[in-house]
């Protein structure tokens, strides 16, 4: 499992999966989230907008990464 180190202790799901080069921009996000495929926490998530701590989970298909606070 990868480690994705943000600033703070917060960062918005699609945010996050740009940061990590997962999509390429706020709409690539959209269309990932829709698909039903990232799970936050072991559970699905749709939602680009929902905050992620410092010490969750999140994977992608092929990846998975735990958040770090800065």
């Amino acid at each position: 499992m990868d480690e994705i180190e943000i600033r703070g202790d917060v960062i918005r799901l699609g945010q996050l999966l740009k940061l990590a080069d997962i999509a390429d921009s706020g709409a690539d996000a959209k269309a990932l989230l829709a698909d039903g495929t990232i799970k936050v926490n072991g559970e699905v998530e749709t939602r680009r907008g929902r905050q992620i701590h410092a010490g969750d989970t999140v994977a992608v298909p092929g990846r998975s990464f735990r958040v770090a606070g800065a």
